[in-house]
């Protein structure tokens, strides 16, 4: 028998019991189903985070009192760690040659106003003039403040584009003023609307100079400084190596002691949501891998059943000449069509998973051909695997034998 003539009888098998077989295939369908559905939003969650939510340059680091947390010991020890001053970031930026950039910031949250207009829990940044550079921060309208600015504390304030449509909904921002706290700022610039991330708006938020932020709102807060690093990249240990060095100085560590300090870098923001991810694909392998066993049973049993079932039309194929691997290979055949089929509808529905996901939830997804073909795979060597001793014990009847069953 040929293999156009295999599919033909394989496919006449599978119409003839087309319930049977789509019952036989929901274990398969939701198997992959699931696997194509978590893989593509983890997919496009990892997309998101590198382009979108981590905005930290390649080549910017950012030296904390706290740094990467990864469990309640390590905050509780950083907490007990000295407040990074101004001082320490006048040094760093006066002693660092292996930086071509160093900025601070400062972070808090207020309430502000404008007339009649008022907008609670806004996120207040201090920095330094080139803080916009050292985040590339993109501006819609206006300006960011300057040096100048900066070190002789002007009252002056880039705001978000939330802050814009609550309290200047039809008006130009640029120039008004806006009250902090109770305290009066002039609007210079005005971001581009970034948009949320997991449901956080990135346009709630207010930029004053540090020297203001210090002198207005006070000056107790830790400071963060961000470090660009001098040769790109490449550069990157080595400059978070000086900056080590240098405060670990100013703050006498001992060498056994382990840093007063961390230092965050994008790679190493890249290498926690990694773990998280990775994690996360691991239980979806897991819970994928018994839907998918359930589906081989099932498929098993199925073949089983039609085994028993065409025992005289398979010891009349035996008595007119087909070979056992003839056999053999129409019942593998019959059971890779099953999951195949299988497969297809769960890759279907993970596709729509993920694009309800994307375009109701709005939460990142991205579904891939190789996600498709993995799912597809998966399917197809699931029914093979079950299929193959159905097919054997099929191949082993003897035709004088299968004729009597008759």
């Amino acid at each position: 028998m040929d293999l156009a003539e295999l599919l033909r009888e394989a496919l006449r098998a599978i119409r003839a019991h087309a319930l049977r077989s789509f019952l036989t295939l929901l274990g398969i369908v939701i198997g992959v189903a699931t696997l194509v559905g978590v893989i593509s939003v983890i997919s496009g969650l990892n997309v998101f985070v590198r382009d979108k939510l981590f905005r930290l340059a390649p080549d910017v680091f950012v030296v904390t009192k706290f740094g990467i947390i990864r469990s309640r010991e390590e905050f509780l020890d950083a907490v007990k760690r000295p407040d990074i001053t101004r001082d320490d970031f006048e040094r760093l930026a006066a002693e660092l040659k292996k930086a071509d950039q160093v900025g601070a910031q400062v972070q808090g949250t207020a309430t502000v106003k404008y007339a009649d207009h008022r907008l609670p829990d806004v996120v207040l940044y201090g920095t330094t003039a080139n803080y916009a550079s050292l985040m590339s921060l993109d501006l819609a309208a206006g300006r960011f403040f300057l040096d100048s600015e900066t070190r002789t504390a002007q009252p002056v304030a880039v705001i978000g584009w939330d802050v814009k449509a609550e309290l200047y909904p039809q008006l130009d921002p640029i120039g008004r003023t806006i009250l902090v706290r109770g305290i009066p700022f002039r609007v210079i610039g005005l971001l581009t609307q970034q948009g949320s991330v997991l449901g956080q708006s990135r346009d709630n938020v207010i930029y004053l100079p540090l020297e203001t932020y210090r002198k207005e709102l006070g000056n107790r807060n830790t400071i963060d400084v961000l470090v660009q690093a001098r040769g790109g990249v490449e550069g990157v240990d080595d400059s978070a190596d000086e900056v080590r060095a240098v405060l670990r100085a100013l703050r006498h560590t001992d060498f056994r002691s382990p840093d007063p300090f961390g230092i965050v870098t994008a790679e190493s923001l890249q290498d926690i949501w990694h773990q998280i991810s990775a994690a996360a694909f691991i239980l979806t392998i897991l819970i994928a891998s018994v839907s998918l066993g359930v589906g081989g049973v099932v498929i098993m049993n199925i073949m089983l059943v039609a085994v028993a079932e065409r025992t005289a039309e398979i010891g009349l194929r035996r008595a007119l000449g087909a070979r056992q691997k003839d056999v053999r290979r129409q019942f593998l055949l019959e059971a890779a069509l099953l999951s195949f089929v299988g497969g297809t509808i769960g890759v279907i529905l993970g596709a729509l998973v993920s694009l309800a996901v994307d375009r109701v939830a709005h939460f990142p997804a991205n579904l891939t051909m190789g996600t498709a073909a993995l799912g597809l795979g998966l399917s197809v060597a699931v029914g093979i695997a079950a299929g193959y001793w159905p097919a054997v014990h099929a191949s082993r009847l003897q035709p004088v034998d299968a004729l009597r069953a008759e």
